[in-house]
């Protein structure tokens, strides 16, 4: 028997096996590692479609129709046979509220919205009366500056509009093709396409509905936006990215997992178990778990800095590390907005938490493509913002440089894959058009924020890819901008 049983458990402990054994194995066992219950499938399906229609309606200004056809068309194939037979969720607008029934003998999952916060799921089985004691106070959005000329506001000079610019039609042609042919992925699911210096919007374009302010769940694009809020603590003397990360839960003597480092958590190589994919954390995005329950609870299964593997807790764990320095609820709840989006002119930028006030900066970041566009401005301008250091200098160095452990090179496709920095995808030369400094954001259903600092440009690409549908190719897609713009 332990000779049988050695070689599966080598297959969850080696990486590199994992991607050695053929498509269809591994997709057994991936199937396998996250199989739920029926109950807990429908009570997560309705905390998807209380908390999407949450957020789309209150933080995104979209109508039911709107989300419908974008947020709750596309999902995981695990959760369509139970959304189709669930009832749609109920927006209780007058006192900001949605709620979706999935069980009889159960409350309705709730998801509640709170401004400067967006909107928080109750936990699965927790009536409405809960809702006075979810953490985190009510803080308006602070849009002043608006009026300025872009960056710092959404004011354009009259050589660009919302629509086009005049200036390359080489680029419009990009952005075109994007939004009516299958060159970079499906057409109909485009969202939004942005492209700027760090002084001016070159272009921009969005599907009909949609203006410059209406905002997206960003998906893992947040990992992103999560390393550049840890940088503005590194910057103010909070963080030391080479300390062991600053988890209350690990603290009983010998623990471990005390020696993870910070670093360790934003390069992905943390250590720690988790599902075989990684980006599965249902229980915390649709279930209404904790943070501080589900990312914190996990065993260590190889030497932290050792082994890449992509997951959401080690972002979670990045920002519950800022979090428990801090010390002060209510100034961690205020710091992603005070100290970053309201400095950058990120106006229409939202990061929810759980119940218990810990943000899900791994994904539950709601935003616009300008915004997006802002941070990567400050990312080409090294972390200063009008003359003040934001980031610390050289942060987007460190972000960009490869992490020492890698994902693999190819996928099981034969695609290419990118490499990884610190919450920061790299696209080098190997892509080609691609130059060497390249690095962007990536999320679930096409959310790209591409920097190439070299070339002093910007790409957000925006979408709603299906989840069982074509990967939109962001790499190809920049590289095309950056040969359009190269000809004009």
């Amino acid at each position: 028997m332990k000779k049988t049983h050695q070689p599966l458990v080598r297959i969850f402990s080696a990486q590199k096996l994992i991607f050695s054994i053929p498509a269809l194995i591994l997709s057994i066992i991936s199937a396998q590692a996250i199989e739920l219950r029926p109950e807990t499938l429908k009570a997560q399906v309705a905390g998807y479609k209380a908390a999407f229609t949450c957020s789309a309606t209150f933080n995104g200004g979209k109508s039911f129709e709107m989300i419908k056809q974008d947020e709750l068309t596309g999902i995981r194939t695990d959760y369509r046979k139970y959304y189709n037979e669930l009832p749609d969720a109920e927006i209780h607008h007058g006192e900001k509220y949605v709620s979706a029934w999935y069980h009889e003998d159960m409350p309705p999952r709730y998801a509640i919205w709170r401004a400067g916060l967006g909107c928080v799921q109750l936990p699965t089985g927790a009536d409405l009366a809960m809702r006075q004691h979810v953490v985190g106070p009510d803080f308006a959005s602070d849009k002043k500056g608006a009026d300025q000329v872009w960056p710092f506001g959404d004011h354009l000079p009259k050589k660009s509009t919302p629509e086009k610019s005049t200036l390359s039609p080489a680029l419009e042609k990009v952005i075109n093709d994007a939004f009516t042919t299958d060159k970079y992925g499906d057409p109909k699911v485009m969202s939004a396409a942005l492209v700027t210096t760090a002084d001016d919007l070159l272009i921009e374009r969005y599907k009909p509905g949609y203006t410059p302010h209406t905002s997206q769940r960003t998906w893992s694009t947040a990992k992103s936006i999560a390393a550049t809020v840890i940088g503005v603590a590194v910057e103010k003397g909070l963080l030391d990215v080479k300390a062991p990360a600053n988890i209350p839960e690990w603290s009983a003597p010998g623990d471990p997992r005390q020696k993870i480092t910070l670093e360790n958590l934003l390069h992905m190589a943390s250590g720690l178990d988790s599902t075989v994919a990684g980006n599965r954390t249902s229980f915390v995005y649709y279930g209404g778990g904790l943070v501080t329950d589900n990312a914190t609870g996990k065993m260590l299964e190889a030497k932290p800095g050792s082994r890449y593997k992509y997951a959401n807790n080690d972002t979670m764990l990045a920002i519950r590390s800022l979090a428990a320095t801090l010390g002060d609820t209510d100034k961690m709840l205020k710091f992603p907005t005070e100290e970053l989006f309201r400095k950058i002119g990120m106006n229409n930028t939202v990061a929810e938490t759980d119940w218990q006030g810990n943000f899900i900066m791994s994904s539950q970041v709601w935003t616009t493509a300008r915004d997006l566009g802002r941070l990567g401005i400050l990312y080409l301008n090294d972390g200063q913002w009008r003359g003040e250091r934001i980031l610390p200098e050289g942060w987007r160095d460190y972000v960009s440089r490869p992490a020492p452990a890698q994902p693999p090179k190819y996928r099981r496709d034969g695609s290419l894959y990118a490499g990884y920095g610190a919450q920061f995808w790299l696209y080098p030369s190997r892509f080609p058009g691609m130059p060497d400094d390249a690095f962007s954001s990536a999320g679930n259903r096409g959310q790209y924020m591409m920097i190439v600092p070299s070339r002093n440009l910007v790409i957000v690409r925006r979408g709603y890819d299906s989840a069982d549908g074509p990967r939109f190719n962001i790499a190809k897609f920049s590289a095309d901008i950056l040969k359009a713009l190269e000809e004009d």
